[in-house]
């Protein structure tokens, strides 16, 4: 898949630069039929004057225009014909220049303009009419250029070196010498921003498309990742859920095996702390069970809430009484400091031990010294929290952020022994957010864990 979407961003990209020389390609051609017509109709439309010097040197002299038709006024048809062509070639040898003096410098912007919007060239542009002999431009953008001192038009133009070297230029005059008189530029400042405008629109829908094929293509890799990750987790929880039903199973059979035995059957005492063993165990595996049926409701939005006025110092220091018996085990201890002086809230009560005792839990479960865990209720503006501070193994920076994930399990290391599903955490966040409360986890890897709950003094779903 990558190497497919390389290779057609590649083939994009080369079909955009060989649709781009075709349409740059495309204006040179149209730009020089354009100019070419501009010289036709220019040199028929032209006023020529005599050939013979004297006449022409005269009329310079009284700076007034030659006209072709003084001399050739009397003359027939056939011979003004014969003579016109003449004129004009003679001309041309004696004083070239004086072709550039009788240009009709409005019939030539009225040409280019028509001939550029003829071939559908609609951007802005500079023309000008250079001339050999003086070394600069005669006509200018449809004047002729005057020089005045240093300041001058022409001088300005000198400095333009984009109309000077377009290379857009035709001779005006077909003389076919280095001599020619005149040299009429065409400049587009433009040009590159009016072919890219022929291409935008395939350009945008290209980038589109394959805009839309990267993302469908980053989107299916993230989910193939998610799934093989959701696939691990969830091995890891069959293979935890095996072992944790394991365990209960082993000892109830054992302890059936046993009342079986004729030394136990007939002594009621043994009997009976047998059944108490199958009916702790049987709890126990009640609990796990109640614990992926729960989940079950939270994934389809299936648990209510069902708010009573509790106190929660009592619930935490009923859970602190139960966890005690674990941390005791272990020669730890559980330390509580009831702060808050409005205790009373409405909760779920159930749903609330239940998040209170998976937070002990998991503090003894992952503490692989002695367990040293704190608990405080602490007044809140609009509610009631309570902290679950231990000096257990810690959580690192990148496992924080997924700890409320269902089935996922923080990596202990070599610590092998410790169980469960995945669950209890998520079980919390989401109980918590429908009492419309908040939980943080503040830890640092081998320096323990702090688990702060906000609970509101009304649930969301009843607040007045």
């Amino acid at each position: 898949m990558s190497t497919a979407l390389i290779g057609v961003s590649i083939i994009q990209l080369l079909w955009i630069q060989w649709s781009l020389r075709l349409n740059n390609n495309s204006f040179d051609e149209r730009v020089y039929i354009a100019i070419s017509h501009v010289k036709e109709e220019l040199l028929e439309d032209v006023e020529t004057t005599s050939y013979f010097k004297d006449y022409i040197d005269q009329k310079k002299k009284s700076k007034s225009k030659v006209n072709i038709g003084e001399l050739l006024e009397g003359k027939d048809d056939w011979q003004n014909q014969v003579n016109e062509y003449e004129l004009k070639s003679n001309l041309l040898l004696v004083d070239p220049d004086v072709f550039l003096e009788n240009i009709d410098i409005k019939k030539l912007d009225e040409l280019i303009k028509r001939e550029l919007t003829n071939q559908s060239i609609n951007t802005k542009y500079e023309y000008g009419v250079f001339s050999k002999k003086s070394q600069s431009f005669f006509i200018l953008n449809g004047n002729f250029v005057v020089e005045i001192g240093n300041n001058s038009e022409m001088s300005r133009m000198q400095d333009n070196p984009g109309l000077k070297e377009t290379k857009f230029k035709i001779p005006l005059f077909d003389l076919h010498t280095e001599d020619e008189p005149g040299v009429l530029h065409i400049f587009f400042p433009n040009k590159s921003g009016f072919v890219w405008r022929n291409v935008w629109q395939i350009l945008t829908l290209s980038i589109l498309f394959t805009g839309l094929i990267l993302f469908c293509f980053s989107y299916t890799i993230y989910v193939i990742f998610h799934q093989k990750k959701i696939s691990e987790i969830k091995n890891d929880f069959i293979n935890n859920m095996t072992h944790e039903f394991k365990t209960p199973i082993a000892t109830i059979s054992l302890a059936t095996d046993s009342i079986n035995s004729p030394m136990i059957i007939k002594d009621e005492n043994k009997i009976r702390r047998f059944l108490g063993i199958i009916k702790e165990e049987n709890k126990r595996m009640l609990n796990q069970v109640e614990k992926v049926l729960q989940m079950a409701q939270l994934d389809k939005k299936e648990i209510k809430i069902k708010p009573v006025r509790i106190d929660i110092n009592e619930i935490v220091e009923r859970a602190v009484i139960h966890a005690s018996l674990k941390v005791d085990e272990r020669g730890g201890e559980i330390i509580f400091k009831a702060n808050a002086n409005n205790p009373q809230i409405d909760a779920d009560q159930n749903h609330i031990s239940n998040i209170v005792a998976n937070l002990l839990d998991n503090a003894e479960k992952y503490t692989t010294d002695i367990p040293k865990i704190i608990v405080e209720t602490n007044d809140e503006r609009d509610g009631v929290s309570f902290t679950v501070t231990d000096n257990g193994i810690g959580i690192n920076k990148e496992s924080l952020k997924h700890i409320y994930e269902k089935f996922y399990r923080v990596h202990t290391g070599n610590l092998h022994d410790v169980k469960g599903f995945g669950l209890g955490l998520t079980y919390v966040k989401a109980m918590v957010d429908a009492h419309g409360g908040k939980i943080t986890a503040n830890s640092e890897q081998g320096k323990g864990t702090t688990f702060k709950i906000f609970l509101p003094f009304k649930p969301k779903e009843i607040k007045s």
